[in-house]
């Protein structure tokens, strides 16, 4: 396949998204930029949210995983279900009845102000680690496939994704995220689908019961994958990711009625299963392929060598679109948010000031870049279980500020809550 029809392609892409999100937006205001005008149909947030979730990890890693832990990584995400009833039934309704546009409101309005930067200063450091992360994985992977060919640098790859994407979220902000990212859901479950499809085989079930590439559950308590503790981790994991961060939040938010913003969430969670399960699976088959084939790669490099190295070119088109398709909804969900909390909890400025709102939307888009770029000097490959890690130390004390101020609705010393917020992960990172 030349390299430059597929570049071709992926800017033709591009393209398709500036057009939609300007048609989707055009007049949006501030309300449309910090949560979509409070208008937007749940079946599409639902839908839209799939690849917020999952991103371009889940497309490279999830199965590349697959033949060193099977499908453990489903006890996550059966966990998460309890997370996402806790969402809908606890968090969404006190988000609702304040109308709120940034979700660290809630901690203002029950701790005071102190606790609403704090949680939005966490939120900050966590969302711009982990969508930097996650970015780079697949920078790298369109760097390998497209660029380098090319004779394109990987810094100007980079750069030329984040000013896409600075593009179509600018001035849409929610209201363009809501249907732009329900196209590019559509283009990364349309790759996954193809390719298991391609990959099938009548026996499949049976080899890759065999080949032990099917284990879901862990008895062992000492074993890092014991069922229990992945149940949990689970249900605590949708918790923090999800219901307290701001990018993930921001579009339900978006929903006008609370019920139909639950059904939303509810919804979602058992559509993430099912993807996640589909990943697994394709996990499976990429492995017992490239063994056959005598493919010695494995990780990350899994899936797109597999495909570019032994399927037809049509397939390559269909995944390195889809990989386009897995890498934007996380970072252009976590553009908007992080400008949004920053503006309206850090900065406290008004949701008209609109000058202000783009200096930061650019500020963050630059240090995205300059981030991405510090990954590429590290050079690390397998980046789902650090992610997640790192999610653990920065979303614990958001996990604990919310939940204090559920059952105690009270202002507390700002000291007293910097010294508990900083201790407590710093105290898991010595522990672990």
């Amino acid at each position: 396949m030349p390299h430059a029809l597929l570049l071709l392609g992926v800017l033709t892409y591009f393209a398709g998204l500036l057009v939609l999100a300007r048609c989707v937006s055009h007049g949006s205001g501030a309300e449309g930029f910090y949560v979509g005008g409070r208008e937007s149909p749940w079946p599409v947030v639902a839908f839209g949210m799939i690849g917020t979730s999952l991103s371009g990890v889940t497309f490279i890693s999830v199965p590349g995983s697959v033949a060193a832990n099977g499908f453990t990584y489903l006890q996550i995400v059966i966990g998460q279900l309890a997370g996402y009833a806790v969402i809908a039934l606890v968090l969404l309704p006190a988000y609702h009845r304040l109308q709120l546009a940034s979700i660290y409101g809630l901690l203002g309005e029950r701790l005071g102000p102190a606790a609403q930067r704090l949680g939005s200063a966490y939120f900050v450091l966590s969302r711009t680690l982990g969508a930097t992360a996650r970015l780079y994985l697949v920078v790298a992977v369109l760097h390998t496939l497209i660029l380098q060919p090319l004779g394109v640098p990987f810094s100007v790859g980079a750069a030329v994704v984040l000013a896409m994407i600075l593009l179509y979220t600018v001035e849409g902000g929610v209201k363009a995220l809501v249907w732009t990212d329900t196209l590019q859901t559509a283009g990364m479950l349309t790759g996954l689908i193809v390719c298991v499809v391609l990959l099938w085989r009548p026996d499949a079930l049976a080899q890759l019961d065999a080949a032990g590439l099917s284990r879901v559950w862990v008895g062992d308590p000492l074993s890092r994958d014991f069922s229990v503790k992945a149940l949990l981790a689970g249900m605590f994991i949708a918790i923090a990711m999800t219901g307290l961060d701001q990018e993930m939040m921001q579009k339900s938010l978006s929903v006008a009625k609370l019920r139909d913003a639950q059904k939303n969430l509810l919804v979602l969670a058992v559509l993430m299963l099912v993807v996640v399960a589909a990943f697994l699976l394709l996990g499976g088959l990429l492995t017992l392929f490239a063994q056959e084939h005598g493919l010695a790669v494995k990780g990350d490099a899994l899936f797109p060598t597999v495909v570019m190295q032994t399927l037809p070119a049509w397939v390559q088109v269909v995944f390195v679109l889809a990989l386009v398709s897995a890498l934007l909804p996380s970072a252009d969900g976590a553009l908007t948010a992080l400008t949004a909390s920053t503006c309206l909890d850090l900065l406290r400025v008004p949701r008209e000031d609109v000058k202000t709102r783009r200096r930061v939307h650019l500020g963050f888009a630059l240090l995205f870049l300059v981030l991405v770029l510090g990954f590429k000097a590290l050079d690390s490959t397998s980046m789902v279980f650090l992610i997640l890690k790192l999610a653990g130390y920065t979303y614990g004390p958001l996990l604990g500020l919310f939940a204090f101020s559920l059952f105690t609705p009270r202002a507390v010393s700002a000291r007293a809550l910097v010294a508990v917020c900083v201790a407590a992960p710093l105290l898991c990172a010595v522990l672990d």
